[in-house]
């Protein structure tokens, strides 16, 4: 079974989501059947690259709220990380670009490092006090190595504006076409959505019931042919 979430590194309900639904996935009885595959959302796609504000700024500009309705926001999103065992800085974080950050996990995608680089990412916007919009792609550099990438293979994609944009935007239209204009967004098998971080238990129920329902095989029966299978190769007799 496979499924396919869609977030944004900027996302701090994603950043919640993740663990909730790991939490769900590890207790899961099949959850070696199950594929995990991470794919591309912007909060913010318009925004350019190098235009970086602070968390708060953003919100009280975007969202229309005070500076305590957004201090307030923060520091419930903070309680509810802290709940699933996630470290979340409730002030002094910025906002900006993350597109190259999604091409940087189409990399690390094909190189079986996606789930890594999209944790290291987290907790660097999240968690740290250094910024993961405001240092730069050196930065990224640095941080697409301590998930497992090549330096120079990450640093040659940063230098390529091109490297990973379609597979970036062939996400978020796909994303369009499923119905998704928020993220967290879980998708199961293409049968069954799941919006938000919800709580471990519905990723448990939505779970079992993506596994439960899955067809059967359907043969198509069309007599005895020739095949190969462990034991060797039938050899139709002579005629």
């Amino acid at each position: 079974m496979r499924v396919e979430i869609w977030s944004d590194i900027a996302c701090p309900w994603c950043y919640v989501g993740k663990a909730r639904f790991e939490k769900a996935l590890a207790a899961f009885p099949h959850r070696e059947d199950v594929e995990v595959v991470h794919r591309s959302f912007e909060l913010d796609p318009g925004r350019a690259k190098g235009d970086v504000e602070s968390v708060l700024t953003m919100l009280t500009r975007k969202y229309g709220m005070s500076e305590a309705q957004a201090e307030a926001g923060e520091d419930n999103l903070g309680a509810q990380a802290a709940a699933e065992g996630l470290d979340y800085r409730t002030r002094g974080r910025d906002h900006g670009n993350t597109f190259d950050m999604h091409r940087l996990l189409h990399l690390a995608k094909d190189r079986g490092r996606q789930d890594a680089l999209l944790q290291v990412l987290y907790r660097a916007n999240f968690a740290e006090e250094r910024s993961v919009f405001a240092e730069g792609d050196e930065r990224l550099v640095e941080l697409a190595t301590e998930a497992g990438l090549d330096a120079a293979e990450a640093r040659a994609v940063l230098a390529d504006p091109w490297a990973y944009a379609d597979a970036v935007r062939e996400d978020e239209r796909e994303a369009a076409e499923l119905g998704a204009n928020g993220v967290p967004f879980f998708v199961l098998d293409r049968k069954y959505g799941v919006s938000g971080a919800q709580p471990a238990e519905v990723f448990t129920q939505a779970l079992s019931q993506a596994w439960g329902e899955r067809a059967p095989l359907k043969l198509v029966d069309q007599g005895d042919a020739a095949a190969c299978g462990p034991d060797g190769c039938a050899v139709p007799p002579k005629g």
